[in-house]
C-alpha cells in the first residue's frame, strides 16, 4: 500500500519536542540529550511508531530512539506521543547509512529491526538492513554483548538474515519461525504490520542476535 503523504508532516515533525533536528551533535553525547545514563536502545525504521512508543511508556530507565527517513510516516509517529511527552524517547529523521555519523562506537546497547523492507532483488541485497555492510556498521556501534532483535514476515529474508548474522560473527541466541506460538511470544510488542500480518493468520519470524566479545590474542 502507498503511503498518503501528509501535506504538513515537515512541519509537524519538525516543532515536535521530541523531535532531534541536529543528531550529529549528539554523538557520543546522548547521556547529555536524556540527562541521565540509562541504556540506549533504536529501532531503525519505527515505522508509524506503535512499537517504540510503546516500549517508552513501558520502560522509563531505557533511553529510545526512533529513527525513520520517512518524514509523512513520522507525523503518524509523533501523533502518538502523549501531551506530557515521552522524556525517554528522541525522534530522528534520517537514513540507517547515517547511523555512524550520530552514535559513536560502543554507545548503544540494542538495536530493533522490525519487518525492514526485504528488498527481494538480489541486486538490491546490499540495501537489506541485515546485509553484512548494515551488520558490521551496528557491530561498532553496539556496546560489548549488545543485541539486536529482527522480525519479519518474509521467511527468505529471515533465512538471509540468519546468513548473514552468522558470517559476521554475531550469536544467535533465540530463533523462531513461529513468534506468537513460541515462549518468546511472552512480552513481545506488536507494530502495526505484525497485527495485520496476525489477523491474515501469517507467522512471524523472529531472532535475538548478540555482538560477543572477541576473546584476547594472548
Amino acid at each position: 500500500m502507498r503511503l498518503r503523504k501528509i501535506p504538513n508532516a515537515s512541519e509537524l515533525v519538525g516543532n515536535h519536542p521530541n523531535f532531534v533536528s541536529e543528531p550529529e551533535k549528539y554523538k557520543g553525547k546522548w547521556t547529555r540529550y536524556f540527562q541521565n545514563t540509562n541504556p540506549l536502545h533504536i529501532e531503525i525504521g519505527s515505522g508509524k511508531g506503535r512499537f517504540i512508543t510503546t516500549l517508552a511508556r513501558q520502560n522509563k530507565d531505557i533511553n529510545y530512539i526512533a529513527l525513520e527517513r520517512q518524514v509523512s510516516v513520522l507525523a503518524k509517529l509523533t501523533g502518538k506521543i502523549p501531551d506530557t511527552e515521552l522524556k525517554n524517547l528522541a525522534v530522528v529523521n534520517a537514513d540507517a547509512e547515517l547511523l555512524p555519523q550520530f552514535f559513536s562506537p560502543g554507545e548503544i546497547s540494542r538495536i530493533y529491526l522490525n519487518f525492514s523492507d526485504p528488498w527481494p532483488k538480489k541486486r538490491h541485497a546490499k540495501r537489506r538492513l541485515t546485509n553484512s555492510r548494515f551488520l558490521e556498521i551496528y557491530k561498532v556501534l553496539l556496546k560489548d554483548d549488545g543485541i539486536i532483535s529482527f522480525k519479519t514476515d518474509n521467511r527468505d529474508f529471515f533465512e538471509y538474515s540468519i546468513e548473514q548474522f552468522e558470517l559476521s560473527g554475531y550469536s544467535l541466541i533465540n530463533i523462531t519461525y513461529d513468534l506468537h506460538k513460541s515462549p518468546l511470544a511472552d512480552g513481545n510488542v506488536t507494530t502495526e504490520y505484525e497485527e495485520r500480518f496476525l489477523k491474515q493468520g501469517l507467522p512471524i519470524y523472529a531472532l535475538t542476535a548478540r555482538k560477543d566479545i572477541l576473546p584476547p590474542l594472548y
